[in-house]
This record gives structure tokens, sequence and C-alpha cells, in this order.
């Protein structure tokens, strides 16, 4: 099996990857390192079953050849974070939206299944909880940039969906909540290695709004193995999966939790959302997914703890000298 996974420099990407290559697969990365980092694919240069290709997903020419030559397409190229999304809105909508056409309509030419990231933004501030794939979504104005990304990505899933329905394109959809792990990184904003960067180095952690939203965050290693076991489970094409963890937190006890782990004395201060993003900024006061539809399809659900997490974050910037 030969994979090609689009934003394979990326966190997740290149923990897909490595995962791959450990079931003895060849990978073809691509990436064009505008938010993936080349130190993520270090460890796997030397292995000859890995290819890491230095270019845009909107390359046709390029990815052309690239689509020809593998089986399976996981596409996780996308514009990510939050700061990244309200800083450079136009950014954000063009590299979700073409990226995904470009991926699909030569998945198409050459008849390849196509894994497609999206995100548990897609649904918006609806309060029907826990999220389900066919529940409605609920979203904000135009007028709040905020909202561009979580549009732009359900636009994904419609035009994926279109491709499956009309061409028969073999397409898997598996909505991302928060994800996190080694070799993430806080510069656009997530929050996770934002704050243990902070810990470690004795600074503020910097709790938005008044801290009492809630998240649920999952292992990246979880993440990839959901993932992978999609991509090779024939019911799951033409449809949707959330993929995260049911425990919820909220973000002013995760900044705790963190600075405890930490055995930091980082003082934690609250900061408006306005201060931190923009006027007007709208978040979601809760995300959780229902998972019982993955469970059902193939079986899975998390198994490594936030707290482990925590610790695995942790461990590797202290190895890495990381720094925000």
């Amino acid at each position: 099996m030969h994979a090609l996974i689009t934003g394979g420099a990326g966190f997740i990407g290149s923990h897909l990857a490595e995962a791959l290559l450990a079931q003895r697969q060849r990978v073809t990365a691509v990436d064009n390192l505008s938010t993936g980092r080349h130190q993520n694919i270090e460890s796997l240069a030397a292995n000859p079953q890995f290819q890491f290709v230095y270019e845009t997903v909107t390359n046709e020419m390029v990815m052309d050849r690239l689509v020809s030559e593998c089986d399976v397409i996981f596409h996780l190229a996308a514009a990510v974070g939050v700061e990244l999304i309200v800083k450079d809105p136009v950014k954000t909508i063009e590299t979700n939206l073409e990226g995904t056409e470009m991926v699909l309509k030569l998945g198409r030419r050459y008849r390849k299944k196509v894994i497609i990231a999206s995100t548990s933004e897609v649904y918006g501030k609806s309060a029907d909880l826990p999220f389900r794939e066919e529940a409605d979504r609920v979203m904000g104005p135009t007028t709040k940039s905020r909202w561009s990304y979580a549009e732009s990505k359900a636009i994904d899933e419609f035009l994926g969906l279109a491709y499956h329905k009309q061409f028969g394109l073999p397409v898997v959809i598996c909505r991302f909540f928060n994800t996190v792990g080694p070799r993430q990184t806080g510069t656009y904003g997530m929050v996770i290695p934002r704050f243990v960067a902070c810990a470690l180095a004795g600074q503020p952690l910097r709790v938005y709004g008044d801290g009492l939203q809630t998240r649920c965050f999952c292992n990246v290693k979880d993440t990839v193995r959901a993932v992978i076991a999609l991509a090779a489970e024939p019911q799951a094409v033409g449809e949707i999966y959330n993929v995260g963890s049911e425990e919820e937190i909220t973000i002013g006890d995760l900044a705790r939790r963190v600075v405890a782990r930490a055995r930091s004395a980082s003082p934690i201060v609250t900061v408006p959302y306005d201060e931190a993003y923009e006027k007007g900024f709208e978040d979601m006061q809760r995300r959780v997914p229902s998972i019982e539809k993955v469970k059902t399809a193939i079986g899975w659900q998390p198994t490594i703890s936030l707290d482990q997490t925590l610790d695995e974050v942790m461990a590797y910037f202290r190895e890495k000298g990381q720094r925000l």
C-alpha cells in the first residue's frame, strides 16, 4: 500500500506517516511547510519507504504525478489554528477550498480513495450536545471571520460527498475534535502547547474568555489509529465520523492541570476574547463529540488519558527546548 499524505509535515500528518511506515506501508508526504515543519519528519527521512515532496497541493502538475502513483490519499493539508484564521481569512478560505478541490479532482481522475480531514468547528454554535454527525449545524454571521474556517471545511465535506455521490469516488470524512500531542505548536493558538510552553518557562498562562468554555482533547496517536482503521473499512466510504475524546474539561481547569503537572509557579490570567483575537469574537462554549458511530464502524475509542497526553507534550518540549 502506498499512501499520499497532504500536509504530511504537519502535526497530525507526521504522526500518521510514522504509523503507516510502522505498518510497512510506503508513504509520500507533500507539504509546503506553511504551517508544517521539516523537523516533524526528520526522523523518517532515512526510511527508504518514505518520500517528502516540498510543494503546495494546488500545483496540479506535481499532484497529478503523486496521486497517480499512490493507492490512497489522506488529505490533511489545511489552514489551521484560530489565530491564523482570524489574521489571514483569505488564506484560510483559499487554502481549504482550492486544496480539497484539487485532491478530489485528481482522486477522481485516477480512482483513488480519499480520506478528508474535517473538524468539529463545522458544528458551529450548536447547543445540541453531544455533537452527532447527522445533526443540524448552527453558524455565526459571515461578518465574523472566525466562522470562515468552519464554513470552508463544511464546503470541503459537501464537495467530497458530492464526488462520492455523482462520480462514485470512495471518500471518507473524519471530523477531528481537539487533537493534541508531541510536535504540536502553539504558534497558531493551539491551547495545550501554548499552556505547556508558558508553564515550563514560568510565564503566565493566558486563558481566553472566562475559562469556563469546555473542550475534549484526544491524543494524536488515538486519532491516527482511527484514521487508518476508517481508511481500511469498506463500509466507511461515503460517511462522516467524529474522531475525538469524550473527556470534557474547562479551559480554566486545563490551565490549572498543566501548571500542577509541570510543577510550575506560573500564574493564570484571563484575557478577553476581543484582546486575544478581534472585536466581537465568538467562541463555542462546549465542544463534545458523540463517538457512537465510529465505535460501531471500527470498534474505536480513545485509550490515552489527558494526563498522559500532557506529560508527553511536556517531555517533548523539555527534550526539544521548544518555545512558542
